[in-house]
């Protein structure tokens, strides 16, 4: 957690000491970044802003979360009026299961940790991607929709499915990851990249960049807990993207921390 006073500290101490102990090896973060309206500490703009400084020296992916962004899609994908945070870590476990699938399950066309570096960090201080998971259904709706590889993969590209409270269709992608798993096929997978190529105007590419498509496909279907708000879905897809809109939620959080710096506010313990 970046905004509080542990989660920034200590990990920072903590991802400091590992880079010295492991500098060879591939670290993974997956931060809850500060939302634009909601707090949970007076100080998370300080902690945010200093914790990040670790994070671009010491870790070589951070994968953000927003609370804010989290607690909208349980509302409106969900149907949860007042979701808690178990509700929110549900969710976000569902993205870390897609992302270390390639661990844990055999696939037609894996992806390795490792392969996350080389294929979304153009630059080593850009390693900051969106993540985005699809479908996000609860069991009533499920059975009225289609989930087909194409409608998933569109859905990943929508603004209000974004776990970070930014609007992507603003910036442009640098890299994107598709990571698919359950009842695929490759064949589908490159008509639905090239339905979206060819279709949204709105998914800009870097100019040095055009074709930045990464796939993976794991067969084993993603898991719910029972009895839980997520319906089990015969395939799914998590999205990671290298986007240049990622600016915005920084700017956000600078404002904040020259509000507070200006007045010396909270800098006297």
């Amino acid at each position: 957690s970046f905004g509080g006073g542990t989660g920034s500290g200590f990990a920072a101490l903590l991802m400091e000491r590992l880079s010295m102990d492991y500098g060879k090896k591939v670290k993974l973060e997956f931060c809850v970044y500060p939302a634009p309206d909601l707090a949970t500490s007076v100080v998370e703009p300080y902690n945010a802003v200093l914790s990040t400084h670790t994070t671009l020296e010491h870790s070589d992916l951070s994968f953000m979360v927003d609370n804010q962004a989290v607690f909208d899609i349980c509302k409106y994908h969900l149907n949860i009026s007042n979701p808690t945070y178990t509700n929110l870590n549900r969710l976000v476990s569902q993205v870390v299961s897609s992302i270390t699938a390639s661990l844990r399950f055999p696939g037609s066309l894996n992806v390795d940790l490792n392969e996350f570096q080389t294929n979304l960090v153009p630059f080593p201080r850009i390693h900051f991607p969106l993540v985005t998971y699809s479908p996000v259904v609860s069991a009533e709706k499920a059975q009225m929709s289609s989930l087909s590889v194409n409608e998933i993969t569109n859905n990943c590209f929508e603004p209000q499915s974004q776990m970070v409270k930014c609007d992507p269709r603003a910036g442009r992608y640098m890299a994107v990851c598709l990571l698919y798993r359950g009842d695929v096929g490759s064949s589908d997978v490159q008509k639905a990249i090239q339905v979206l190529q060819q279709k949204k105007k709105n998914i800009n590419f870097v100019d040095w960049c055009s074709t930045g498509f990464k796939v993976g496909i794991n067969g084993t279907v993603s898991k719910t807990v029972p009895g839980g708000d997520l319906a089990e879905v015969p395939r799914s897809v998590c999205m990671l993207n290298n986007t240049t809109s990622i600016a915005e939620a920084w700017r956000r959080l600078d404002y904040k921390f020259d509000l507070m710096y200006q007045k010396r506010a909270f800098v006297h313990w």
